[in-house]
């Protein structure tokens, strides 16, 4: 059994910061890649930022300049630096995982349970 427990979210005023964290657990080999998403109240879940495991990573034209991925290989945590925050990144942030190999099983994905972003205006 996979987990992706993330950390980090809460309440912030525009222009403020925040870093969140996931942590993947479950006799974990590897994992290919690794994103994070996040889904405002009303609209779907959309893309924010995913890192492979070579380091390549890929933003979305709105957080551009703004955030940094970034991931711990061996210690299999993804991250999210997020710096002048605005109304508009406020949202449930999502980790998930892609083409995890364990040590009984391989998995197409994974995801975590989210955590709450506000930036207040």
């Amino acid at each position: 059994q996979v987990q992706l427990v993330e950390s980090g979210g809460g309440l912030v005023e525009a222009g403020g910061s925040l870093r969140l964290s996931c942590a993947a657990s479950g006799s974990i080999v590897s994992i290919s890649v690794m994103a994070w998403y996040r889904q405002a109240p009303g609209k779907q879940r959309d893309l924010v930022a995913a890192i492979n495991s070579g380091g390549y990573t890929y933003y979305a034209d709105s957080v551009k300049g703004r955030f940094t991925i970034s991931r711990d290989n061996p210690e299999n945590t993804l991250y999210l630096q997020m710096n002048r925050l605005k109304p508009e990144d406020t949202a449930v942030y999502y980790c998930k995982a892609e083409d995890i190999k364990t040590y009984t099983t391989d998995l197409l994905d994974w995801w975590g349970q989210g955590t709450q972003v506000t930036v207040s205006s």
